[in-house]
């Protein structure tokens, strides 16, 4: 089987998010997918823990396009990546993102969103 197509198959949400149309002026929108893009067609296939990520990271910018406060949490948290010399940069942006996902989720659980009726 095509590699591509093995790639894919762990990525149910690529081409929502491929297709996602951000606003001209948005450019951190506009990255976060082309690192998305990068990484979906570098990812090791035969790797375990490559797939898991590959799954995550697909979860992650789904819920990206999908939830309005993930979107401005990312955001604001990706003007803090630090990525040292040597290091992979697009598997640290990875990296970030996925820990930004997981404070995002435990401190969102911790506020419940309730909407008001007038």
């Amino acid at each position: 089987m095509n590699k591509n197509k093995q790639v894919l198959k762990h990525c149910p949400n690529f081409y929502k998010i491929m297709d996602f149309e951000y606003y001209e002026d948005d450019v951190l929108s506009e990255k976060i997918i082309n690192v998305y893009h990068d990484f979906v067609f570098k990812v090791d296939i035969n790797n375990k823990k490559s797939i898991t990520k590959l799954e995550q990271i697909d979860f992650i910018i789904n819920k990206y396009i999908d939830d309005y406060f993930f979107r401005k949490e990312l955001k604001a948290e990706m003007s803090r990546i630090r990525i040292r010399k040597g290091q992979d940069i697009l598997e640290a942006i990875i990296d970030w993102i996925i820990k930004v996902f997981d404070n995002y989720e435990i401190g969102y659980t911790r506020n419940i969103y309730f909407s008001r009726w007038i």
